[in-house]
């Protein structure tokens, strides 16, 4: 059956008063002329979250389907629910429980593609938030992660021990890099994007501008080798805390279409302000952070749409605020069914009133919100 939605279509350039015609593909667009006073945009693809709505991805299967229908509401229809650093047995039993969920598929859900393993391949000395369980990538942990083949993309230090090593299997596995939680310098970023590139994978960088070096006058730093890269893509967190405004349009204007938005969301986001827990760590949620005891930011409680409202009032377009929560994301994690409002691609919308709040979700031709 062929279902339509009129209203005001996001495209990649424009904003189209017309009409979508679908059934778990989008057949059709045409113009009309009076449409209703709402926006059509691709569904939003999260590819770095951990939990909302008291759940996380470390608890199992359950928990994950909770917090994949709590960022489904807000506009999210496709995610990687995302590890934390743990003891490796611990990771390994969140892994696995992202595959069933993947493999079963959530019920008026969004699609899992898969997981991000963000621990524990991080440096000890820029842990941020995750607990103190980091481990270098052995060949053997990196084959037993990889044998669960729900691995989508993986956090790295590249400075590590067995680094190198781990790039290339992760790459030639079909996962993607990303640089984060890391101490390396501009030159250890750069052999990290060539080595990446030369085994066939795609890089990319974890919650860009956080838990990596700065940019200084004498020292580049990461950021400055992913920024100019003309193959990298980045994350980035922007709920305006972890980012400054003014840097996000560096990075965007820099990066254009290898940026994309990540919510870095954990189980309070949802939730009122007051102690939570992350990786076993009490945090305090306060006036949209979520911070450790000594004050340090500590995940987020970022939904996908707000930080779309983010980009707008810091001057982005809505066709370009769209790529950075959908589109971006879609190509970087090479899903080139989805991400934008093209005929044959799959039919996920999320549809945005005129102050831009989610009023419906779309999944596959059949609404979910």
């Amino acid at each position: 059956m062929t279902l339509h939605l009129d209203g005001n279509l996001v495209l990649a350039d424009r904003i189209l008063p017309g009409r979508i015609s679908f059934d778990s593909h989008i057949r059709t667009i045409n113009p009309v002329a009076t449409p209703p006073n709402r926006y059509i945009l691709p569904g939003f693809v999260d590819g770095h979250v951990h939990g909302g709505d008291g759940a996380d991805t470390m608890d199992g299967a359950d928990a994950i389907r909770k917090l994949s229908r709590f960022h489904m509401r807000h506009g999210t229809t496709t995610i990687l629910p995302t590890t934390i650093t743990a003891p490796w047995q611990d990771v390994m039993s969140a892994l696995h429980a992202v595959s069933e969920v993947r493999k079963s598929g959530i019920d008026k859900g969004p699609r899992i593609h898969g997981a991000h393993l963000e621990g524990p391949f991080v440096s000890p000395h820029k842990l941020g938030a995750q607990p103190p369980f980091a481990i270098a990538p052995s060949p053997d942990r990196v084959a037993e992660a990889i044998s669960t083949r729900c691995v989508r993309v993986v956090t790295l230090a590249p400075e590590l021990d067995h680094a190198e090593t781990a790039m290339r299997q992760f790459a030639e596995a079909g996962v993607r890099v990303s640089l984060g939680h890391t101490t390396t310098d501009y030159e250890g970023a750069q052999r990290a994007i060539c080595l990446v590139c030369a085994a066939g994978g795609t890089i990319g960088a974890t919650h860009l501008f956080n838990a990596m070096p700065p940019i200084e006058g004498r020292k580049p730093g990461p950021v400055t080798a992913l920024m100019c890269s003309d193959v990298a893509y980045a994350e980035m967190i922007f709920d305006t805390h972890h980012v400054h405004p003014a840097n996000f349009r560096l990075a965007s204007r820099l990066m254009d279409s290898r940026l994309l938005f990540v919510t870095d969301a954990m189980r309070g986001t949802g939730g009122a302000d007051g102690p939570s827990q992350l990786g076993g760590q009490d945090v305090t949620i306060s006036n949209g952070t979520v911070r450790l005891p000594g004050g340090s930011l500590a995940g987020s409680i970022l939904t996908l749409d707000q930080a779309l409202r983010n980009a707008v009032q810091a001057g982005t377009s809505l066709p370009d605020a769209a790529k950075l929560v959908s589109t971006n994301a879609a190509r970087y994690l090479g899903l080139h069914d989805r991400g934008a409002l093209v005929p044959e691609l799959l039919a996920d919308f999320t549809v945005l009133d005129d102050s831009l709040a989610v009023k419906e979700v779309w999944v596959n031709g059949q609404r979910t919100v």
